[in-house]
C-alpha cells in the first residue's frame, strides 16, 4: 500500500477497489505560493488480477494569479476545500471545448476575497454548491509553467500528454461503472506523516 492510500484510509475516505475503477487523489503542496504547478494529483486503481498501478500528474488544485486578483464571484476566487467528494464529477466538455472531468454534484471552496496573490487557506468563507470546478489541462501543448488564468478553482493538469493518459484512465473506468467519478483532495503533509511512519 503507498502513502496516498495510507493518507486517505486514515481520513476515513472510500478506496474503490474494483477492477480499474479509479481513485483521482488531489495532492495539494504544502505552499501558499500561487500560480505555479507545486500539487499533484495521483490516480491509483487495480486491474483484474488485483495489481496495483498509481500515476502521479504535476497539476494545481489552486487558483492562479490572475484570478485571485479578479475574482469571477464577487464573494471571492474559489479554493477546493480539502475532503473527498463522491459521485462529484463525469465526462464532459470543460467551458464546451474539450474533454475533461466536470463538476456534477456540490462541493465546498473556501472563498478567497482579499484579492491579493496569496492563497488564503484558513481565512476564506465556505460555500458548497456547483461553481464548475472541472479537472482539465492547462495548454494544449506541451508543460505549461505557470497557472495564470487556467485555473480559477479548477484543479488542472500542467502537461497535456498526461492529461491524456488521465483521459484514457477514465473512459476505461466509465465503460465498466458508468460516467460518475469521485475526486478527492488531500494536503501534502497527510501523506508526510505517513511517509514518515513508514520510514
Amino acid at each position: 500500500m503507498n502513502t496516498v492510500q495510507e493518507a486517505l484510509q486514515k481520513k476515513g475516505y472510500r478506496i474503490f477497489m474494483r477492477p480499474y475503477e479509479l481513485n483521482i487523489v488531489g495532492v495539494r503542496a504544502d505552499s501558499v505560493k500561487p500560480n505555479s504547478f507545486d500539487d499533484a494529483i495521483y490516480v491509483f486503481f487495480q486491474d483484474k488480477a488485483g495489481k496495483l498501478t498509481q500515476h502521479r500528474f504535476t497539476a494545481t488544485t489552486d487558483p492562479g494569479t490572475y484570478w485571485l486578483k479578479n475574482p469571477m464571484n464577487p464573494q471571492g476566487t474559489a479554493i477546493l476545500k480539502e475532503g473527498q467528494y463522491i459521485g462529484s464529477h463525469q465526462m464532459g466538455m470543460h467551458r464546451g471545448k474539450y474533454l475533461a472531468l466536470v463538476q456534477k454534484r456540490p462541493v465546498t471552496v473556501m472563498r478567497d476575497y482579499d484579492r491579493n496573490a496569496t492563497l488564503d487557506f484558513l481565512n476564506g468563507k465556505l460555500d458548497t454548491g456547483l461553481f464548475g470546478i472541472n479537472i482539465h489541462r492547462a495548454s494544449e501543448n506541451g508543460t505549461t509553467k505557470t497557472v495564470d488564468q487556467y485555473s480559477a478553482g479548477c484543479q488542472v493538469f500542467a502537461n497535456v500528454t498526461e492529461f491524456i493518459l488521465f483521459l484514457s484512465l477514465c473512459e476505461k473506468h466509465k465503460s465498466l461503472y458508468g460516467n460518475d467519478f469521485t475526486y478527492t483532495l488531500i494536503d501534502e503533509r497527510a501523506v508526510n506523516r505517513e511517509a514518515k511512519k513508514n520510514s
